[in-house]
């Protein structure tokens, strides 16, 4: 930007003086060229840059070098304020660079005021409201881009703390049971084999010991305390989720072909939220009339599809509710699995896991 002002002002000082009879003035070329390189430090001191372009523009006329414009002198310095957020400072010195010269032309030019307040005003008046408004623009840009992002590191947290809540409720669950066999074991046992009674009572113990761990370490977790306490959902829940849809005027279709006791807790788990997030992100933002869920199991991977006949994308090429999406596809990709989305006059989520979890 330093050079392109630089050369833009500078070929406009040669070309005013284009068949004068006079030498070309030293002090006006390096004036121009101070424009340019004033730009330098823009970065770190934009309303320096803006306020000495502003006085070096005045400073230019009041010793009546040719005119290079009024605004073309401080488009760079209001870009460059605008860009940095600095919206009100850019609109504030564009308006005094528009209203003194305007004042100085009025006074002393003597063409008709009427081409001073039309065409000249108005293509000045433009210029510095171009520059301030292409710089806001690349300003709220910026933010938004660092906005979904933060947005989307948010939502990633947020999907690890819903797994570690399922992980303790499916974890926590079998660890109850394998404390109280082993007090029923232990009870049978006796006192006739103390070798296999202290193994019990070891069971017993450690199984204890790492519940209350768990439970310890998602209390630190949990932002409410009294979420979900009806535990973990599953594909057993699936009945429920469906009429939801239904209610809210989906047709739904299901063709589910899988034994809840073929899948690990965790998978069943996720196989059910994989269901529920789509048919949300279905009933929010896709327009569709009609939806199809298949589960079903392939050996040692389980394949949830949820497809529907909506609005694939939207105009700027991605799905409405892609944060529901990036947090299924973390899920998925914790446990080892993949999803994928298709778009083909309609939506469909993909989603292949693992059956079971290796120990």
């Amino acid at each position: 930007m330093t050079v392109v002002v630089a050369v833009v002002l500078v070929s406009v000082v040669a070309l005013s003086q284009v068949g004068m009879d006079h030498r070309p003035d030293l002090g006006a070329f390096i004036f121009v060229t101070a424009f340019g390189g004033v730009l330098l430090i823009r970065r770190h001191f934009p309303l320096t840059v803006l306020w000495l372009s502003i006085l070096g523009t005045f400073a230019y006329y009041s010793l009546e070098y040719p005119p290079i414009g009024v605004a073309l002198p401080v488009v760079a310095a209001l870009f460059s304020t605008a860009e940095r957020g600095l919206v009100t400072w850019a609109v504030a010195g564009g308006s005094v660079v528009f209203v003194v010269s305007l004042a100085f032309r009025v006074r002393d030019d003597p063409q008709p005021i009427g081409y001073l307040l039309g065409t000249e005003s108005v293509s000045t008046l433009a210029l510095i409201a171009a520059a301030v408004s292409l710089g806001y623009g690349l300003h709220a840009r910026r933010l938004y881009v660092a906005q979904q992002e933060e947005i989307a590191r948010l939502n990633k947290v947020l999907e690890r703390e819903h797994i570690s809540r399922e992980l303790h409720d499916t974890v926590g669950h079998g660890l109850s049971v394998i404390s109280l066999q082993a007090g029923v074991a232990r009870d049978a046992l006796g006192d006739g084999n103390p070798t296999a009674a202290a193994a019990v009572d070891q069971i017993r113990a450690q199984s204890s010991a790492t519940l209350t761990e768990l439970r310890t370490m998602l209390r630190l977790l949990r932002s409410e305390p009294d979420i979900n306490p009806r535990g973990v959902h599953s594909l057993a829940d699936l009945g429920g989720l469906l009429e939801e849809a239904r209610a809210g005027g989906l047709e739904v279709t299901t063709h589910v072909d899988v034994a809840a006791d073929e899948l690990s807790p965790i998978v069943d788990a996720t196989a059910y939220r994989i269901i529920q997030e789509s048919l949300t992100n279905v009933l929010r933002h896709a327009g569709a009339s009609a939806v199809e869920v298949t589960v079903s199991a392939h050996g040692s991977m389980l394949v949830v599809r949820v497809s529907d006949n909506g609005k694939g994308v939207s105009d700027s090429g991605t799905r409405p509710g892609g944060l529901g999406l990036t947090g299924m596809q973390e899920r998925v990709k914790i446990l080892g699995g993949r999803l994928v989305t298709q778009t083909h006059g309609g939506f469909t989520v993909a989603a292949t896991l693992p059956t079971r979890l290796e120990s």
